[in-house]
């Protein structure tokens, strides 16, 4: 379903903001729920890529669960309808206040991810009276081929246990009366488009389950970080999510009665998203073009951090010629570039443009550098 763009309302709005189809948003969700529709699966939607509380209040009331890496986000979906007992809390870093204030709330799960963190929520636990449920993350040393700084399943990394150290991490576990061992967990890395490193996930953790027979797992953790079509957005709005959950419906060995857990992000919200920026000039250089934009790494850090790409569309051009332009922000740094050589229709200054696939690590990671303001938010629903 290719996303409808209001312009003659948007013209009125004042820019940068981002714009969610939320209809797109729904149709993605409804596919999430069919296709991963087996007895023992249950999803969890990463808050951090998207954490606006509209769309989280859209996702929670469609019964997935929340995956949560601070207690902020903890917050912001129980305050948006996820239930507790579905949200499970990761990240390397949970500070003492964090993990009280989650025992407290009564989560699902913790994702545990070093040893030295296990041994404080056991400490936390003791004092307050609660066994805490916990999932062992373990890096399965499965190289996802995405980026370096979305790479999270190798043997040595800032995420999780090293397989060589699990036994001993386990036994802990097992030998304290204040931790409820769960499972296990794994997160291969993020933006994985080639399904492969999916199958040998399955054929890893079928192993480990092997040599960890005599331990009872209530649940096996997948991660998520399935990826989308950042240049055809309206080609492939939704992800291919029937293939995705069939590999680990055919190739997971599971244990009678054993769940499994998934924690999709990008997947759920990238394609409902666009920022919608306008052009404040079109400047002429000696052998290039550039159209400045009145949003920038700001609104938008991806291009800039992770040199991804969106695709850049001109909503409002009604020019049957094309041209080149580099297509940059306002910000004071260099990197500040959405594009270089990006043909579009001829454009010019006021035409407005639409940042594409930004649904997921576009609004979430807007910052105030520059002291600019953070983007607003609008949707479909509304501008009809």
């Amino acid at each position: 379903m290719k996303t409808h763009f209001p312009v003659d309302r948007m013209r009125a709005e004042a820019t940068p903001f981002y714009y969610y189809d939320m209809e797109l948003l729904d149709a993605t969700i409804k596919a999430i729920r069919q296709y991963s529709d087996y007895p023992d699966f249950q999803v969890h939607y990463a808050v951090k890529a998207n954490s606006n509380p509209e769309i989280l209040r859209r996702i929670a009331a469609s019964g997935l669960g929340a995956d949560t890496v601070s207690i902020g986000e903890v917050k912001a979906a129980l305050d948006a309808g996820f239930s507790a007992a579905k949200t499970v809390f990761a990240g390397v870093g949970k500070t003492d206040e964090e993990i009280a204030a989650a025992l407290e709330y009564g989560i699902g799960c913790f994702n545990v991810e070093s040893e030295p963190e296990l041994f404080v929520i056991e400490s936390i636990a003791r004092q307050m009276g609660k066994k805490a449920p916990v999932a062992l993350r373990v890096n399965p040393e499965i190289d996802a081929h995405t980026h370096h700084y979305i790479t999270t399943g190798i043997a040595e990394n800032k995420f999780g246990i090293a397989m060589s150290m699990l036994r001993r991490v386990i036994d802990s576990c097992i030998k304290s009366e204040w931790i409820d061992l769960q499972g296990l967990h794994f997160h291969i890395g993020s933006q994985v488009t080639d399904l492969t490193p999916y199958k040998i996930l399955c054929e890893r953790i079928n192993r480990l389950q092997e040599e960890y027979s005599d331990i009872e797992f209530a649940s096996i953790n997948v991660g998520g970080g399935l990826g989308v079509d950042y240049d055809n957005p309206d080609t492939n709005p939704i992800p291919d999510f029937e293939e995705f959950f069939k590999i680990f419906h055919e190739n997971l060995k599971l244990r009678s009665g054993q769940q499994v857990h998934f924690e999709l992000g990008r997947a759920v919200v990238a394609q409902c998203g666009s920022l919608i920026t306008r052009v404040v000039f079109v400047k002429e250089g000696v052998d290039k073009k550039f159209v400045i934009l009145d949003g920038g790494m700001t609104e938008l850090i991806r291009p800039a951090l992770y040199q991804a790409h969106h695709k850049i569309e001109n909503l409002t051009s009604t020019s049957p010629d094309e041209e080149r332009y580099d297509v940059v922000g306002p910000i004071c740094e260099s990197s500040d570039t959405f594009g270089t050589d990006e043909l579009l229709p001829e454009t010019k200054r006021g035409d407005l443009v639409a940042l594409r696939s930004a649904g997921a690590y576009g609004e979430v990671m807007a910052s105030c550098y520059n002291c600019r303001s953070l983007p607003g938010s609008r949707f479909s629903h509304r501008f009809r």
